[in-house]
């Protein structure tokens, strides 16, 4: 560590509000590596749905309180480093970790079931209970940080971790197979995009629910059919017609998931940016016995799977846009107004 600078460059999430909780510093205090820890110099770092929300405290079910807005549900600690998203170069090691290991490029766990020394007893989020990747270095235990070997650009493997780990986690807990016909919403996004490709790696049949203006973008990554996000989809698909929904979106739509879904099939969810309440025929659920997901914390094999595949470029990175660290309020911009496909990643070294 001693010849490692001081101060950093980073941004800070400084309390719960709109973008001007979030400050760009110079004089950031470079953190230092504990027991079975490893600094990364952060390379890129991706903008994802999770920033956003843990800024403006819709994780927290109370009205204007926020004592539970994080992603575990506990009050947030600030200032904060978001970012879950980080492909780096590992700069330095905390006792019980070898220092073999410096000089490794890492791509980050971004679902912890370590930090600062200890086995946690419920998973944190990186950028969330802990500082992330929207700075110059960052700190996560050894054990979630994996060595990647690939061509692909730091920019490109930044793209990964959040969104293709959700994906796959969600795919995974619903086991699906060559066999099924998987429909995703919110299929041009950063998590649903990921779904596409990872599901057509399983041989599996999909159909992505989109904006018209990104058809031909999600058919050139993979999926057989595109269905428009406000039309009737029983209409356009049939009852009992699917094996497995991958849902991001949730929404007034959300009771024809279950229409659409076949006796004995899988519904998976990991998000809800079409809104959180949904009306749901309990009678249905129970009489076509269905099998429901909420996919949060990733089963222990899917950041290892995911790793593998990115190295045998069984899926490729979608990049919509890369913008420098201090552009942070520019990328969220840009993020928010859903018109892009793929992720949006900072550039930090």
């Amino acid at each position: 560590m001693n010849s490692m600078p001081k101060k950093m460059k980073g941004i800070q999430l400084i309390g719960h509000g709109d973008t001007e909780m979030l400050q760009y510093r110079e004089d950031i205090a470079v953190p230092t590596p504990a027991k079975n820890e490893v600094l990364i110099k952060v390379s890129a770092a991706g903008v994802n749905n999770t920033d956003i929300n843990t800024r403006t405290a819709w994780y927290s079910k109370g009205a204007g309180d926020t004592d539970d807005a994080s992603w575990s549900g506990n009050a947030l600690t600030f200032p904060r480093i978001q970012g879950a998203d980080v492909c780096g170069v590992i700069v330095a090691v905390g006792d019980g970790v070898s220092d073999s290991r410096i000089g490794e490029r890492v791509l980050v766990e971004p679902c912890l079931r370590e930090a600062k020394g200890k086995v946690l007893e419920t998973p944190w989020y990186f950028g969330s209970e802990c500082d992330g990747g929207f700075a110059e270095y960052t700190l996560v235990a050894t054990k979630h940080a994996y060595a990647i070997k690939s061509s692909f650009s730091d920019v490109e493997l930044a793209s990964f971790p959040c969104s293709y780990s959700t994906a796959e986690n969600m795919l995974t807990r619903a086991n699906v197979t060559a066999q099924d016909t998987v429909l995703i919403s919110g299929a041009s996004g950063g998590v649903g995009s990921a779904a596409i490709q990872l599901a057509k790696a399983r041989g599996a049949s999909v159909i992505a629910i989109t904006s018209p203006s990104k058809n031909d973008q999600l058919l050139a990554l993979g999926a057989d059919q595109v269905i428009a996000r406000n039309a009737d989809l029983v209409d356009a698909l049939g009852e009992n017609s699917i094996d497995v929904v991958i849902d991001l979106v949730a929404g007034e739509q959300w009771p024809q998931f279950l229409q659409l879904l076949k006796p004995g099939s899988r519904y998976a969810v990991s998000g809800a940016i079409g809104g959180a309440l949904v009306e749901l025929d309990i009678r249905t659920l129970y009489l076509k016995d269905l099998s429901f997901f909420g996919c949060t914390v990733l089963e222990p094999e899917v950041f290892k799977n995911l790793v593998q595949r990115i190295e045998r470029q069984e899926i490729q990175p979608v990049v919509a846009e890369s913008f420098p660290l201090d552009a942070m309020n520019a990328a969220q911009d840009m993020f928010l107004k859903k018109q892009h496909v793929g992720k949006i990643v900072l550039e930090v070294c």
